[in-house]
């Protein structure tokens, strides 16, 4: 069901709730009114009777020649006379007797002064008359036919309202709901245009900030990142081309050349040489790209243990000299960390460790000596890993875009690098709700401050 269509019928179901409870009151505020009224007429004509019967001494045969002539047009009062010993003085129809008074009734009526009741419709009452220094009982009773009419024709008028009424509602309703939701169908018809060729397209919006224009605007934001991400996945996509075709056509131009006539035995060695280290390249850059993508894993799907920092560190260094053994550590444990079960946090040490490597690399690679210091504290009351290095540092410009993937600062010019180390590293460490600072200044070395 439309929303529109649901708005009308709940608006619809609200307004007839409403309008039935006042039909209900009005209906039955009519009829105990047409109730009390009649009650009043009957003791008015009971009292009429009452009077003519025993005041001025209207034979019974005229009384019931009365009876029955307006009971052929209308219905007419049947009223009795008893005494206070249940001596029946006269009555309008002895034959038919709708009340069938009895003895327990009129000395209810003695006892209480008045009785009403109804009995099939027909309404009943019963009271006390006096005349001279003798006292009656009156009983009288009636069908109502005028009032019960008046009341069918409410009925009828009250539901005919009340369903046109309702009726008219629905469709008042269908239109402003339409009005009302008009903007988010344009909004939908905006949305429908825009694809992955055209993100740059945005749904309008208009300047009163209600709360279609907020959807819109959040939308359009929405759409901002989209298409900011679209850009750096084409960017992402173009970079990797460029890192894996940089080293694989240099292999190509080696080998062509090797083969395009015959060499020493030396220019072999080194074309092997060249293609053996363009092929660590690649190899480099894959087992890089794999790992940010382990980065990039929902954080439900990936381990954490408890781990010892220092040992990680270890780890990192021991597999960095491997690679390089000209690289040099200077490892410190401030006194900060005062025992063992500092050095312990929830982490995942082959991530944890590719992060530190890529720091550790970066900072040897960047020195003069190939040496750096790593210095573990506690700070802030958490466990904080420095990496040091006197090395090049970097530029100011350069350190807002470090963390973005490929980006290559200034310094790519003294060593080769892909541009994956450090954004890799920002992620891992965001991954285990880490920071990772930098604090860097050109010609005199850098620090990165990772706390966890």
């Amino acid at each position: 069901m439309r929303i529109k269509t649901r708005l009308s019928l709940l608006f619809t179901l609200l307004v007839a709730s409403i309008l039935l409870v006042f039909a209900s009151v009005i209906y039955w505020s009519s009829s105990k009114s047409r109730e009390i009224e009649f009650y009043e007429e009957l003791e008015k004509e009971a009292i009429t009777k009452a009077k003519l019967f025993l005041e001025a001494q209207v034979k019974p045969t005229t009384l019931h020649k009365i009876y029955l002539n307006n009971s052929e047009i209308i219905n007419e009062v049947e009223v009795a006379v008893y005494d206070y010993d249940f001596n029946l003085l006269y009555h309008d129809a002895v034959e038919i007797d709708r009340v069938k008074e009895t003895k327990e009734m009129i000395h209810s009526i003695i006892q209480s002064g008045s009785l009403h009741y109804t009995q099939e419709d027909w309404q009943v009452i019963g009271m006390k008359y006096s005349f001279g220094d003798r006292n009656y009982i009156i009983t009288a009773t009636a069908y109502d036919e005028y009032g019960y009419t008046k009341l069918q024709n409410l009925f009828v008028t009250i539901v005919v309202l009340v369903v046109i009424s309702l009726l008219v509602i629905y469709f008042v309703g269908l239109f402003f709901a339409d009005k009302v939701l008009l903007p988010i169908t344009k909004m939908n018809d905006e949305v429908n245009k825009i694809t992955a060729t055209n993100l740059d397209l945005r749904i309008s919006t208009k300047k009163n900030k209600d709360e279609l224009a907020a959807l819109g605007d959040t939308f359009n934001e929405m759409l901002n990142r989209l298409e900011n991400s679209f850009d750096s996945q084409k960017q992402f996509v173009s970079n990797i081309s460029h890192e894996l075709r940089t080293p694989l056509a240099a292999i190509i131009a080696e080998l062509e050349l090797a083969l395009s006539k015959e060499q020493d035995k030396a220019y072999y060695v080194q074309t092997l040489q060249n293609a053996l280290s363009d092929s660590q390249k690649i190899v480099r850059l894959s087992n890089s790209l794999l790992d940010f993508a382990k980065a990039s894993y929902d954080p439900t799907e990936i381990v954490f243990k408890s781990v010892r920092v220092d040992e990680v560190i270890i780890d990192a260094c021991q597999k960095l000299q491997r690679m390089n053994a000209s690289y040099k550590f200077n490892f410190l444990i401030d006194e900060s960390v005062s025992s063992e079960e500092m050095m312990i946090v929830k982490a995942n040490p082959y991530l944890l460790e590719v992060a530190l490597v890529n720091l550790l690399e970066n900072a040897c690679k960047f020195s003069e000596q190939n040496a750096c210091t790593i210095q573990v504290l506690y700070l802030d009351y958490r466990l904080t890993i420095q990496v040091i290095d006197k090395g090049i540092g970097i530029a100011q410009e350069d350190l807002e875009h470090i963390f973005i993937p490929f980006y290559r600062g200034q310094n790519q010019n003294y060593k080769e690098g892909n541009g994956i180390g450090l954004p890799l590293t920002n992620k891992i460490i965001n991954l285990h709700k880490g920071t990772l600072q930098v604090v860097s200044k050109v010609g005199e070395g850098t620090t990165f401050t990772i706390q966890l």
